[in-house]
């Protein structure tokens, strides 16, 4: 049975982090909330949660402070921040970042709050919105199974696993690679059902008959089944995935990694979201893929696309650039008119795979 005693601040409740605080609250522990957008909790209060009205407020009398924001930017903000976590948290508190953020971050926010009688580590997660719902996250930890030991039983509140990496910033180091491994089993998703498609096959039966195979990922288990029916919904939107891949990119760059895959799916989802896709789910990648009828038809536009960069641009880190910038992935992109992967004319342009389109 969980420690009552226990106080927790949960500070980000959107479509992940509102179901794990709200594991946390079923569990029996005493929780206080914060959202920038209140009625996100409006549940979690309902439920018998209490409301903060500052990440400062909902921090200053809790053991256990988890975040779950959107990017790099926001974490720096709410933990080094002259009124952040680091100033504000009790002497002793556990500061537990859920947020897929930079390695180099969670190194420099851990430091700190050792050297503040408070201790912080980095431990993103894997399993979209559907495993927050469940409580069967998994858990990637940039700290000791000693480290975790004061905080292991709320962490088993929402997560069936929990992999411990050692040290600050292995956590997203970890993550980043799974990151890595799915954005290109999020492009072969889009690629084999394209293929399928235009091969005039049952696309149902190409996936079953796919995950009876070596082909099998959990994009074509999880996610193509949204793609085929439409349902653009996102668990994992697709621009906190552009932001992964670019910090996955980032660190690449400064260890002079080449990683192809991730390259190309970062092309693909950063023209996604300049066609007004990045509140849409990562399945929403296959409308790339789609006559401009049916993307239209959820919500796209793509004379965005050109408009998108032409003055300023924002890449996946969050932060705006001037025109011919470099994204956090560290590689130049150029951006212009351009062709979608489906072969379809938006416009003449060169798709992410690198291939010239003709009518």
């Amino acid at each position: 049975m969980a420690d009552t005693k226990q106080k927790v601040a949960f500070i980000g409740t959107g479509i992940m982090g509102a179901p794990i605080a709200g594991h946390i609250l079923d569990a029996g522990y005493d929780v206080t909330v914060y959202n920038r957008t209140k009625s996100k909790t409006d549940d979690l209060v309902a439920r018998g949660a209490h409301w903060a009205e500052t990440p400062a407020a909902a921090a200053a009398d809790a053991d256990i402070v988890f975040t779950m924001v959107g990017f790099p930017t926001d974490v720096e903000e709410i933990y080094l921040s002259g009124e952040g976590l680091l100033a504000s948290a009790k002497p002793g508190a556990y500061l537990i970042d859920l947020t897929t953020s930079a390695p180099e971050l969670a190194r420099d926010i851990a430091e700190a709050a050792e050297t503040m009688d408070k201790h912080a580590f980095d431990c993103p997660v894997t399993g979209g919105e559907a495993g927050a719902i469940a409580g069967t996250l998994t858990l990637i930890v940039g700290a000791t199974e000693h480290d975790i030991a004061p905080v292991r039983a709320v962490l088993e509140t929402f997560s069936s696993k929990i992999f411990c990496f050692g040290g600050p910033g292995k956590g997203q180091a970890a993550k980043l690679a799974n990151q890595v491994s799915l954005a290109a089993s999020m492009v072969g998703m889009a690629d084999a059902l394209s293929f399928a498609q235009q091969s005039d096959l049952d696309l149902a039966l190409v996936r079953e008959m796919i995950l009876g195979g070596t082909g099998k990922s959990g994009a074509m288990e999880q996610l193509a089944p949204k793609s085929l029916d439409g349902d653009w919904k996102p668990g994992f939107m697709v621009k906190h995935f552009l932001k992964d891949l670019g910090l996955a990119l980032q660190v690449a760059e400064e260890r002079e990694i080449a990683l192809p895959g991730t390259d190309t799916a970062f092309t693909l989802y950063d023209m996604l979201e300049a066609i007004g896709g990045g509140d849409l789910g990562t399945q929403a990648i296959t409308l790339l893929y789609q006559e401009e009828a049916e993307a239209v038809a959820a919500g796209l536009d793509w004379s965005l696309y050109t408009s998108a960069h032409e003055d300023e641009d924002e890449c996946g880190c969050g932060h705006h650039h001037d025109h011919d910038h470099e994204c956090t992935c560290g590689h130049d992109h150029e951006h212009g008119d351009h062709e979608c992967c489906g072969g379809h004319d938006h416009g003449e342009h060169e798709c992410g795979c690198g291939h010239h389109h003709k009518e």
